[in-house]
């Protein structure tokens, strides 16, 4: 497992998704004030671009090393939302329903990783 770049790619997935998050969030309330797709839609996107970035390099294991670099972007996640939204009480999009995107994107993240995993031990012939 490449721990440092999977916690790298951990910080890089909650930084990207707080700065997205916030950028878009006013352009989806204005238009659909009951629906909060916003965090997801953004937690799907940027981690499967980064657990395609993880996986690729990966050459046996695919699967399990997918599930590890999940675990490892969510444990990231978790850090990084107590030491800079928690603590500090800030009040950011994240923050409205906590337990809801603690535990979505748990599942996201985890299946995301892990079928890029699966994906990355197929032998696919495209003619």
């Amino acid at each position: 497992m490449k721990l440092k770049l999977a916690i790298v790619y951990g910080i890089l997935i909650w930084f990207l998704t707080y700065v997205l998050s916030e950028i878009f969030n006013p352009i989806f309330t204005d238009n659909l004030p009951n629906v909060n797709i916003v965090v997801p839609i953004i937690i799907i996107v940027v981690t499967g671009f980064f657990g395609i970035l993880y996986i690729r390099n990966i050459d046996k294991n695919e699967v399990v090393e997918g599930f590890l670099g999940g675990a490892v972007f969510i444990i990231m996640d978790v850090i990084c939302d107590y030491l800079f939204l928690i603590l500090p009480q800030h009040n950011a999009l994240i923050m409205e329903d906590y337990p809801l995107h603690l535990f979505s994107m748990i599942i996201l993240t985890l299946l995301i990783t892990t079928f890029l995993g699966y994906l990355a031990q197929m032998k696919i012939d495209l003619k």
